[in-house]
């Protein structure tokens, strides 16, 4: 496996570039913006292609890179379902799993932080986010954070796990770089409480001043996902209004773009065709599914995933591959749902 971790001195951010291999797919896990060229060379470096951009929660120190490794890799960005971040493309709950090629992190909601928090699990490391910093804990003060879910998160969820687990936050300030469970439990200062009303009382005494960033991350973080008002400018996009009046026509091809454990969890629009986003370049080339499904019938792609930002990318990919009527559904599975369109399981 190729395991990397990788420090923003600016903001005292952690980052973390998984791969199962040499030359296969890699996720990266809370990217700030500032370093986004580094990680796109240690990508190429070391053969991988990025496919996946995570954010434990939605950060209040740094911008994140979510966004800009979108626009320049096309990977899919992931976050918790919580989040007022619309950059995300796939939203997850607890007891979900992110899947790359040859690996996996289980999601665990871990609130508390802030309301968006969520934590996870590879095998024998979890990756905390904010939740449990090694020799203490995220500040429960602002983004409807709550000690009292911290607490929760913490003592019923993170110290639950082997007390072998590395933990690997994203942040630390003092030089540290990994813990594990059991040094935590023995270790940690913010965990010597006897009861979560003492947790709750510590934390809502802390008084520390605000992030020196979180005037400007926040609003940043909150607003990143501009794919979708561009792919609608140039006529590429239908309301889900408009795509239940198209659903039915011969002229028209639903195409779903989520993978199988979406389909499987908030359902499918009928009559669409399964063709997963990580596949699309090979099925709007020439000579693939898609693209000859088009040159042979004429028929019309449209495209949806769970909010629309998959969708838009393919609908550039399908454009630039010489498939001019495509579109994509703006705001996806879940806009769709919003006008009452049918779904079957």
């Amino acid at each position: 496996m190729i395991f990397r971790q990788l420090f923003d001195s600016v903001s005292g951010t952690y980052t973390y570039l998984i791969a199962s291999r040499s030359g296969g797919e890699a996720l990266i896990i809370d990217p700030v913006l500032e370093k986004v060229d580094r990680y796109l060379r240690l990508v190429e470096e070391l053969d991988l292609k990025l496919v996946k951009a995570v954010d434990t929660h939605l950060h209040a120190d740094h911008v994140t890179g979510l966004g800009a490794l979108r626009d320049r890799t096309h990977c899919i960005t992931v976050m918790g379902e919580q989040t007022a971040a619309d950059v995300v493309s796939m939203r997850v709950s607890e007891g979900d799993r992110i899947a790359i090629e040859g690996l996996s992190l289980d999601v665990l909601y871990t609130p508390g932080h802030t309301d968006d928090s969520y934590s996870f699990l590879m095998g024998g490391r979890v990756f905390t986010g904010d939740t449990l910093l090694i020799r203490g804990t995220g500040r429960t003060d602002f983004q409807n954070g709550d000690p009292r879910q911290q607490y929760d998160s913490i003592f019923n969820k993170l110290l639950k796990l082997p007390e072998e687990t590395l933990v690997y936050p994203a942040h630390d300030y003092k030089g540290d770089t990994v813990s594990t469970i059991g040094e935590e439990k023995r270790f940690n200062p913010r965990l010597r409480v006897g009861s979560v009303d003492e947790y709750v009382d510590l934390m809502n005494n802390l008084h520390l001043p605000n992030p020196k960033m979180m005037d400007v991350a926040v609003p940043a973080n909150m607003r990143v996902g501009l794919h979708q008002e561009e792919i609608a400018r140039r006529g590429w996009a239908v309301t889900a209004a408009e795509a239940l009046a198209l659903r039915g026509s011969r002229d028209v091809v639903l195409v779903d773009l989520r993978e199988t454990a979406e389909r499987q969890k908030h359902g499918i629009i009928p009559g669409s065709l399964h063709a997963p986003y990580p596949d699309l370049q090979e099925n709007v080339s020439a000579g693939g599914m898609l693209h000859e499904l088009a040159a042979a019938t004429g028929k019309r792609i449209v495209f949806y995933c769970a909010f629309g930002e998959r969708s838009a990318m393919a609908v550039e990919a399908a454009q630039d591959a010489g498939l001019t009527n495509a579109c994509h559904i703006e705001g996806g599975m879940a806009a769709w749902k919003k006008a009452s369109g049918p779904v079957v399981r």
